[in-house]
């Protein structure tokens, strides 16, 4: 599953790492995953929020087919365009767009995606990642995978690690 997620930077952030993403109206960086069906992080990028999500989902999917080549099936939202359908299916990926049930309103578990979703809510339990306060973008993509190895681990032994919610 491919998502992506704009997130607010802080003022320390470089100008020249950072954009508007027009269509949800936040200005800042663009991380972009790829999951599999488990919601484990399988490849991840952060970019300036202005990059279309073609361009981020053609990233990642170069990345998840150089470091898994045995990839052939990926599942995107309608945000992804045709580019990113041609590009997998150059690679040998088959991209398939799942679209929302347009009768239901507001948030809803939508076929495949969930595990996407999942994860992104995931990453967004660690404080550092509710906003990008990194000057580098390597930064973020760090703490991203720091964050998915605190998940991990937290599946693998069944315990909690404390979270900064509810500690104000």
């Amino acid at each position: 599953m491919i998502d992506t997620q704009s997130v607010k930077t802080s003022t320390n952030v470089p100008l020249t790492s950072q954009g508007t993403d027009a269509a949800k109206k936040v200005v800042g960086r663009k991380r972009g995953i790829i999951t599999g069906a488990l919601g484990l992080l399988l490849a991840m990028t952060v970019t300036a929020a202005s990059l279309s999500e073609n361009a981020v989902g053609i990233q990642l999917l170069d990345q998840a087919k150089k470091t898994y080549p045995h990839i052939s099936k990926s599942w995107v939202d309608t945000g992804f365009k045709n580019a990113v359908i041609e590009h997998g299916a150059s690679l040998g990926i088959d991209v398939e767009v799942v679209n929302r049930n347009p009768g239901v309103r507001g948030f809803h578990v939508v076929k495949r995606r969930w595990a996407a979703e999942r994860s992104i809510g995931w990453i967004m339990l660690h404080r550092r990642l509710a906003r990008d306060c990194e000057t580098l973008p390597a930064s973020s993509e760090a703490l991203i995978h720091v964050a998915s190895i605190d998940n991990l681990t937290k599946r693998i032994t069944d315990e909690t690690t404390p979270t900064w919610r509810g500690t104000y």
